[in-house]
């Protein structure tokens, strides 16, 4: 009997949930990337909550997201800041090694990051979508982007690269 729970212990083990901190995602209103985003992060084992009343000057501020790291969302998540479009997995490879620093950040827009690759032919603000020979044919033109660590300084450093 011991060895039939310790197999299925065994098995269960990678299907047991990871315990991951719940994500506050300070939102413009109507901002269909910052949307996905948040699906994206559900789709990783996040639990997401959007907050569309903010200032997000303010939460800029609040935060000490400089202009050169501003994105146009702005998460919290336990003792991190996360600024921008980051993959789910490069915020897990955080929480895992947990840095000594104040988050992680992707700058702007890039095309092809979560959630800016699902808004292909939505007119995505940020160009995700781009019109190949005669214009028929929609393609996602990926931008090749850096996850920055945030220091506890402010300085950054790249983290990962997409």
């Amino acid at each position: 009997m011991r060895a039939i729970l310790w197999m299925l212990l065994l098995l269960a083990g990678p299907a047991v949930a990871e315990i991951l901190p719940p994500v506050k995602v300070f939102v413009p209103k109507v901002c269909l990337a910052c949307i996905e985003w948040a699906e994206h992060l559900r789709q990783h084992g996040f639990t997401v909550t959007l907050d569309d009343s903010q200032d997000m000057a303010q939460v800029k501020k609040r935060y000490r997201i400089g202009p050169d790291l501003e994105a146009r969302h702005t998460a919290v998540m336990g003792d991190y800041v996360i600024e921008g479009h980051v993959p789910a997995e490069d915020i897990k490879l955080l929480l895992k090694e947990r840095p000594k620093a104040r988050g992680l950040a992707v700058p702007g827009a890039p095309r092809g990051a979560p959630g800016l690759d699902a808004l292909a032919g939505t007119g995505c603000e940020t160009g995700c979508t781009m019109l190949e020979g005669d214009g028929a044919e929609r393609i996602v033109r990926r931008e090749l982007y850096n996850t920055l660590l945030i220091g506890k300084d402010g300085k950054t450093s790249t983290y990962a690269r997409h």
